[in-house]
């Protein structure tokens, strides 16, 4: 634990969301949510005007539909995300060597190392003046957390949101973390948590009356050490610089031994979607698909398979762990299912978002047709002519815009640009309009980076 406060995280504010607001003034002010637009997608990242509903991230896409019928669902532009992030990391990288970023829109700065801060006026002032920068060179705010940790400076940030500044004075982390959920404390999943639960401990303050004996008896050496002496707010883990991720994986514990083969399929399909949402939040792709199984003799299998290439495809990934799952024998209950991907690539494939969003926007053409009987069928059109929602496009005499939906042979297209202070005008073509095609993403502040 340090005895200044100089240790920074930063957190972009509902980041996709936030640029997809940015980009198209239309949807700004207005419930916004990113992610997979098929049956089985996930949300990636919900604005705070859809997060009013009960919308959040990981949440099924059908779901967040439900909750808010009226909301923009947009496929993700991962190209512009990363432009943007890039500028953000290069912001961070002003401030000080030694800077750990954890996905595209979060990070940790030792501003410390960097000769930024010293003390808790000079690291507000640093936190201040990165917030000014962000927003006038992405367009896009951000919120700053400042502790003598990483993990209280973390969950500063989270109490700065959206777009504040919070900074936590060593010495007080005890009394901040008593009241908080043990969730809070890194490390603690859902499994821990609920295990917890049921010993009697919800708070951080539980966990310190507990004791270290105690939390090792529950929880086993290593991971009850470290969980007492965080709950009492001592993290001495460093801020490292390039942090080279090997591999993005979730992993459930059950309370009961599933022995349903439907249930399991179902459960590593969810921990699929979930471990890709995770992967795509890094920024990365990934190359070999693995499958963790924990028997109900505590015996563990772990099954893999390695792709062509890269992939940050919900389906494929899925598709893969299903069947992994078949040459595995679960006969007697399974305590535990995780789904991971290693072999990372520092780039995404946006060509599968579309390949995706095609398909989507095809079953929407398809349920437009049957839902009006009396409309005379119309062909197909080719792949390389479907719209998903919110992909860029140009028209070759109103300019460049964006999808806002695509069925029965017609796509509508708003016309806006960043920076435009008022909606732009709506059109609609064919889908085969051979003005109309696909583009890449504006800069969100003019003369920045595309």
């Amino acid at each position: 634990m340090r005895a200044a406060p100089t240790i920074l995280h930063l957190d972009m504010d509902a980041f996709f969301a936030a640029a997809e607001q940015a980009a198209k003034p239309s949807l700004r002010g207005k419930p916004v949510v990113v992610g997979g637009l098929g049956p089985r997608g996930v949300v990636a990242t919900a604005s705070y005007e859809a997060r009013r509903f009960g919308v959040h991230s990981a949440m099924p896409m059908a779901q967040a539909r439900r909750l808010a019928p009226n909301a923009a669902y947009l496929v993700p532009r991962f190209s512009l995300y990363r432009s943007v992030s890039e500028q953000v990391m290069e912001l961070l990288g002003r401030l000080s060597p030694l800077v750990e970023p954890l996905s595209l829109d979060e990070a940790f700065v030792d501003l410390e190392a960097g000769g930024t801060a010293w003390d808790a006026a000079s690291a507000r002032e640093a936190g201040e003046r990165l917030r000014r920068d962000i927003l006038g060179t992405t367009g896009l705010t951000g919120s700053v957390g400042l502790a003598g940790s990483k993990m209280i400076a973390k969950i500063a940030s989270e109490e700065a949101k959206p777009d504040g500044l919070v900074l936590i004075e060593p010495g007080t982390e005890r009394e901040l973390l008593g009241p908080k959920s043990v969730r809070i404390i890194p490390g603690v999943g859902p499994a821990t948590g609920e295990h917890l639960r049921r010993a009697g401990m919800t708070t951080v303050a539980d966990l310190v009356a507990a004791g270290e004996d105690e939390l090792v008896r529950l929880l086993g050496r290593a991971h009850g050490t470290s969980l007492h002496r965080m709950a009492q707010g001592h993290d001495d883990r460093p801020v490292v610089a390039e942090r080279d991720a090997k591999s993005v994986s979730v992993e459930d514990t059950f309370d009961v031994d599933l022995h349903d083969r439907v249930r399991i399929r179902t459960e590593v399909e969810r921990l699929a979607e979930r471990c890709v949402a995770r992967l795509r939040a890094s920024g990365h792709s990934g190359r070999t698909i693995v499958l963790k199984v924990r028997r109900f003799d505590f015996s563990t299998l772990t099954r893999s398979e390695t792709l062509r290439g890269p992939t940050d495809d919900h389906v494929v990934v899925r598709e893969a762990a299903a069947r992994l799952l078949e040459g595995v024998d679960t006969t007697g209950g399974v305590r535990l299912l995780g789904v991971g991907v290693s072999g990372l690539a520092d780039y995404t494939q946006e060509d599968l978002f579309a390949q995706a969003g095609a398909a989507e926007a095809a079953e929407e053409a398809d349920v437009e047709q049957s839902a009006d009987a009396s409309a005379a069928p119309t062909p197909e059109p080719p792949a390389e002519r479907r719209w998903a929602a919110g992909q860029d496009v140009r028209h070759a005499e109103y300019g460049p815009g964006w999808v806002q939906g695509s069925g029965v042979g017609r796509v509508t297209v708003r016309f806006e640009v960043p920076g435009s202070t008022v909606p732009g005008r709506v059109r609609t073509f064919f889908v085969d309009d051979p003005d109309l095609e696909r583009s890449e993403p504006l800069p969100l502040v003019p003369g920045g980076q595309a």
